[in-house]
């Protein structure tokens, strides 16, 4: 299955990621970081693995997007 990981003490919830999912994957989370920030979930199965997330992310590191085998049973 596709999916996004987001490493929460990384993200710095400026959801830039969650305004350019196309597919309306990524919500603010309901917990805060350890340094303070309301950190983004990850929330679809629709997720396309498409990386705009990634690439409009400015923290690096803070998202890792994981795209499904082709061999992978859904």
């Amino acid at each position: 299955m596709n999916r996004v990981e987001i490493h929460k003490e990384e993200c710095k919830g400026c959801r830039l990621c969650v305004d350019a999912c196309p597919k309306h994957c990524l919500i603010p989370g309901s917990g805060i970081n350890n340094i303070g920030y309301q950190f983004i979930e990850f929330e679809s199965e629709r997720c396309t693995a498409c990386g705009i997330c990634y690439y409009v992310c400015p923290e690096l590191g803070a998202i890792t997007v994981h795209k499904k085998d082709k061999g992978e049973t859904p």
